[in-house]
């Protein structure tokens, strides 16, 4: 693509995934709470392989040249909605708890995380919360000619494959 270096690209693709990662991750810890400011908020989680695919096809395939691709899930889907599909998939007792704002960035500088982070996590979730990220979106359509893999499918295959077990 001109004007783009790969990095670029896998950093553009690859900041789609970071709530799926986190909700993946906490759940990976064992947590029985995963404990967000997120609210009610919406959001289309990606699967990191459509990510991937996204990715390669971008860097190595014909055709992708100036394109563009916003990638989402196929649904949109709150925090506690994809908390309840780990908790189905992998068994066990996990839930989303709502924070307030103050609640979270107060839990967080008690386990110690730098004052940056807690401001821009915190944003990040009001964001979230605020509806910002409920939208749907066809890049994964577009850049594969296949809809994206949804949430509960991508939960499913990491607790066959062992992703949390402990």
């Amino acid at each position: 693509m001109p004007g783009w270096s790969r990095a670029h690209v896998i950093a553009h693709v690859a900041r789609n995934a970071d709530a799926l990662g986190n909700l993946l991750t906490w759940a990976r810890m064992g947590a029985s709470e995963v404990r967000l400011p997120a609210g009610d908020g919406k959001e289309a989680f990606v699967d990191a392989e459509d990510i991937a695919e996204v990715a390669v096809a971008a860097l190595t395939e014909a055709g992708h040249a100036g394109w563009h691709y916003e990638l989402s899930g196929p649904r949109l889907m709150t925090f506690g909605d994809a908390v309840a599909e780990i908790a189905r998939a992998t068994g066990r007792d996990v839930r989303y708890v709502p924070l307030t704002p103050e609640a979270y960035a107060d839990e967080q500088r008690a386990r110690g995380v730098p004052e940056e982070w807690v401001r821009t996590s915190t944003g990040l979730y009001e964001y979230v919360r605020s509806g910002g990220l409920a939208t749907l979106s066809d890049g994964v359509q577009r850049a594969l000619g296949r809809t994206p893999r949804d949430f509960v499918d991508c939960a499913k295959s990491a607790a066959s494959a062992g992703a949390w077990n402990s």
